[in-house]
């Protein structure tokens, strides 16, 4: 079976633009043209591809398609610049952690996005869910705890991200005088990123203390997160990379270790490879080796 690529863009715009009325617009056609284009394509394919609800989205065979079009859109693109006939740079869809973000992966995308030409899309996400924005074609490449690879793509292990509990020295000694103890931990302010995170959670549990009891703050930026943790507002966990320059005593507690991997688009598109070098380079640096199985 080859689907045609005009016709897994046409879904792909369907999907993007929220109806088929919208993608008519986008892509400078009748309604028509574009319902004749999706009834070729489900037929092609021998599925169901699209929900016509409001907005229409795609089904699971339907994200298929729409990544496959993204991929082929990706190319075209990247063929276009090295044949310098482009007319811009090549723009390049990433989805990464907010914690990543924040210490040591900018850098290296930097770099590659500058020598390779690259208009860098970042999408921020939590680590356990930007997988899902590399399924539906969104990104191009993704960090992720994910270790199963997305179907089309790569992974690679990138390293382990180390937390450990920390609070303010003046927040420590109000609420953990003696140490922290399950009646302190119950009653003490915890931080949490957004209603995703569940690092500060599995630490409560590990100790035995139920989750849902401390009173919580949300603090859904990274940079910021951990600069409210030294003014004070509460206690979290931080990873050992976020800590520099900030005055904070560790709690003691179990660690909780993080592995993160770089799943990308199965494809040998120059800046994309450049995008995954770099990244790999730096993670070497910055984070600790995934441990191999059978080794101590």
């Amino acid at each position: 079976m080859k689907v045609p690529a005009d016709l897994a863009l046409t879904l792909a715009a369907a999907v993007d633009a929220g109806s088929l009325d919208a993608a008519t617009r986008r892509l400078h056609v009748t309604q028509s043209a574009v319902s004749q284009r999706l009834a070729t394509l489900e037929r092609l394919t021998g599925h169901v591809l699209l929900v016509r609800s409001r907005p229409v989205r795609a089904t699971p065979a339907g994200e298929n398609v729409i990544r496959y079009a993204r991929q082929v859109a990706h190319l075209d693109e990247a063929l276009a610049a090295e044949l310098g006939a482009g007319g811009g740079a090549n723009a390049l869809a990433l989805a990464v952690n907010a914690d990543s973000l924040a210490t040591w992966i900018l850098a290296p995308l930097a770099t590659a996005a500058t020598e390779h030409g690259v208009l860098l899309h970042l999408h921020r996400e939590d680590e356990g869910h930007t997988t899902a924005l590399l399924a539906n074609g969104t990104v191009a490449a993704a960090v992720t705890t994910v270790a199963t690879p997305v179907p089309g793509c790569t992974v690679t292990p990138l390293g382990v991200l180390t937390y450990r509990a920390v609070a303010a020295p003046a927040f420590a000694r109000r609420w953990f005088p003696d140490g922290p103890t399950d009646a302190t931990l119950t009653a003490a302010p915890v931080l949490d990123f957004d209603a995703r995170d569940t690092i500060q959670s599995r630490y409560l549990e590990s100790r035995g203390i139920d989750p849902f009891a401390p009173p919580r703050h949300y603090v859904p930026s990274s940079t910021e997160f951990a600069r409210a943790i030294a003014l004070g507002l509460g206690w979290a966990l931080l990873p050992d990379v976020q800590r520099d320059g900030l005055e904070l005593v560790e709690l003691g507690g179990p660690e909780v270790h993080v592995t993160l991997f770089w799943q990308q688009w199965r494809t040998h598109a120059p800046a994309l490879v450049a995008m995954a070098d770099a990244v790999r380079a730096a993670a070497s640096e910055a984070l600790s080796p995934v441990a191999t199985p059978g080794r101590a």
